[in-house]
């Protein structure tokens, strides 16, 4: 609470424990069916849509916009990309003829250890 009534926070707060636990479980409920027929994956704030169709797609994208928005949670629009061939998503490159990691072998080694050594 605050003089000026309850404060709601607009984004996570991820150095509080568990937020990003937290945000993922409802990200999970909110898109559950859609996550179950194997079209769409969400990772914390990743969601990425696979469909065969431009049709199906757009009809996923709106769904999944408007589950958003129920829940009071937005996209930033400049943040996301749109009906794209080819795209990365947690340092995998996914495409219609491809699925294999963007990082050269150093770079991976890196950011493993840094992850590792907390830095």
């Amino acid at each position: 609470m605050t003089p000026e009534g309850s404060f709601e926070p607009t984004v996570i707060f991820f150095g509080l424990t568990n937020s990003p636990v937290t945000f993922q479980v409802m990200i999970n409920k909110i898109l559950r069916d859609l996550i179950n027929t194997g079209k769409v994956a969400a990772f914390i704030d990743d969601i990425i849509v696979g469909t065969e169709s431009e049709k199906e797609h757009n009809e996923l994208v709106e769904e999944i916009i408007k589950r958003l928005e129920e829940n009071n949670l937005y996209v930033k629009l400049e943040k996301c990309k749109w009906k794209v061939k080819k795209v990365s998503f947690l340092e995998v490159v996914i495409g219609p003829e491809c699925c294999g990691n963007h990082l050269s072998q150093r770079q991976m080694i890196t950011q493993t250890v840094n992850l590792l050594v907390g830095y």
